[in-house]
């Protein structure tokens, strides 16, 4: 792996985290970054909302099958689309941008230290509905993903799923 590439082949699903807060600073660089990902026609349909209370940390997760690691997380960032803003209000140009600014919150994260895990949301109407009714979220407003975020308390190595028989060139 091209070492260069290293903050992409590093980014990995860290589900365990210190007792340490993220500072402003930090989580501030993380969010503008995810605003940095690329938008169709610049329509930038997104919304975050970060929750550091550690109730509703733990009501979100109560929602989420996979999402255990929240309550021991320093945060979340419940990652949300508005169709409204959408390019061509289209909810496929939605996810897009989205998912855009969703990786980049995960790889900024990691560079700068900060573990994540991306727990999805949508398109599950149960879980769009209890995220929805938690954080007071209007209907017009898609709530998509959450990232848990918190310094890492375990270690996995870089790496890459790349298969040769995903790859095509010219035709299929």
């Amino acid at each position: 792996m091209n070492t260069k590439l290293n903050a992409i082949f590093s980014r990995r699903s860290i589900r365990s985290y210190e007792a340490k807060e993220i500072p402003e600073g930090i989580l501030k660089n993380i969010l503008k970054a995810a605003m940095s990902a690329p938008s169709a026609c610049a329509k930038d349909p997104w919304d975050f909302l970060v929750i550091k209370d550690k109730k509703m940390l733990a009501d979100i997760a109560a929602g989420l099958p996979n999402g255990k690691m929240l309550v021991s997380a320093a945060l979340g960032i419940v990652v949300c689309g508005d169709i409204q803003k959408a390019h061509a209000n289209e909810l496929s140009y939605m996810l897009q941008d989205c998912s855009a600014a969703i990786e980049n919150i995960l790889v900024s994260a990691g560079m700068l230290g900060i573990g994540t895990c991306w727990l999805g949301v949508h398109p599950r109407e149960e879980r769009i509905v209890h995220i929805r009714k938690l954080l007071s979220i209007p209907d017009n407003i898609i709530p998509l993903a959450v990232i848990s975020m918190g310094y890492p308390a375990e270690k996995k190595e870089a790496r890459t799923r790349y298969s040769d028989a995903a790859v095509h060139f010219e035709k299929w």
